[in-house]
């Protein structure tokens, strides 16, 4: 069953929906930019919070698609995935980084920082900008605080192993937006 909210179909698989969130704009109340860093996460794979099942912190993540799953990270910041797939799969795609572009005296003062590169290039920076916590966790994303507005123009997406990990870091589920200047990290040049 079809879930599309911003010309994406959250039901989908979630390497799919990461590299289709490029470039898409995410809101939460009237704060954010363009998506220009994703992760994707899946029940199958060893790197997921969903692999070893369902568990009180990641069941949002089991949830219906179109949904937040936020959680904690080394228990100081928080992090914050779309879900996807069908309810009770277990998939998500993880908010690398954005290019802020509402809000942005928001973002400074919730982030304590000047440098618009340095204000959300990272999930924690995401959602420390965003004003993102718990509260947000399980919330449908075409509802407030959250909107997602498509993209505006065709964009050039690159993808490579996902960073920050200790299981399955070859698999290729890292998209960024070839060229942007907001990313966590830069991509990792392909071995030659």
């Amino acid at each position: 069953m079809k879930k599309l909210l911003a010309g994406i179909d959250f039901a989908d698989d979630s390497s799919s929906v990461a590299r289709q969130l490029i470039g898409v704009t995410v809101l939460v109340d009237g704060v954010g930019g363009r998506i220009v860093e994703t992760e994707a996460y899946d029940r199958l794979d060893p790197a997921s919070h969903t692999y070893g099942g369902m568990t009180p912190r990641n069941a949002a993540m089991f949830g219906p698609p179109a949904h937040a799953y936020v959680y904690r990270s080394y228990g100081i910041h928080w992090c914050l995935n779309f879900v996807c797939r069908e309810a009770g799969h277990g998939a998500g795609v993880l908010i690398r980084a954005i290019e802020p572009l509402a809000g942005i005296d928001a973002m400074r003062e919730r982030r304590g920082v000047e440098e618009l590169r340095q204000l959300c290039s990272g999930p924690g920076k995401v959602c420390q900008a965003l004003g993102v916590s718990h509260l947000q966790n399980r919330l449908a994303l075409d509802a407030p605080p959250f909107t997602l507005l498509a993209r505006e123009e065709e964009v050039m997406v690159q993808a490579g192993p996902r960073i920050g990990i200790s299981r399955a870091m070859d698999t290729p589920w890292r998209f960024v937006l070839a060229g942007s200047p907001y990313l966590s990290k830069p991509m990792r040049a392909p071995a030659a």
